[in-house]
């Protein structure tokens, strides 16, 4: 009887032992996953490329300049009024006056999934465009401030 006993208290003791080692290893990968979570976290925030915000983007002009070399099908959206976008923007952009965009989806811009890089005139415009695009459902919003700290080339006309 006490043969059996014994072995029944080392039995128990074995999987408490063993039980413990799998919760142990279990919050040890936990403890891990959140420390590769949180330097991912550190690195983005230190990027000032970069800065999610409210479901866009907002990223400086040289990320802005460099996206729109790429041959990708981007889109770049002047969201100015269409007399401020007629006395100069930047080439290729098309006009979307932010008091225009709605809860409906811009006729051009109809895919949600397009990179739209989106300005105005100062920044203040454009980020309440880009949540406008956001809200509805846009993916790949990247606001980049105004014209007026652009360096790049501009062009004047309608487009």
């Amino acid at each position: 009887m006490k043969r059996i006993a014994c072995l029944i208290l080392t039995g128990v003791l074995l999987t408490s032992v063993g039980c413990s080692s799998t919760a142990n290893k279990v919050e040890s990968t936990k403890v891990e996953s959140t420390a590769s979570s949180e330097s991912q976290k550190d690195t983005a925030k230190k990027s000032d490329a970069a800065k999610k915000e409210g479901g866009y983007t907002h990223i400086d002009m040289e990320t802005a300049k460099k996206m729109m070399a790429n041959d990708d099908g981007h889109v770049i959206v002047d969201v100015r009024s269409q007399e401020e976008y007629n006395e100069g923007h930047i080439p290729g952009a098309i006009v979307i006056p932010n008091e225009s965009i709605g809860t409906e989806q811009p006729k051009e811009l109809p895919d949600l999934e397009q990179v739209i890089l989106v300005y105005c005139r100062s920044g203040n415009r454009s980020r309440q465009a880009s949540q406008k695009l956001a809200d509805m459902g846009y993916t790949n919003v990247y606001e980049f401030g105004g014209i007026k700290d652009w360096t790049g080339e501009t062009e004047k006309g309608s487009n």
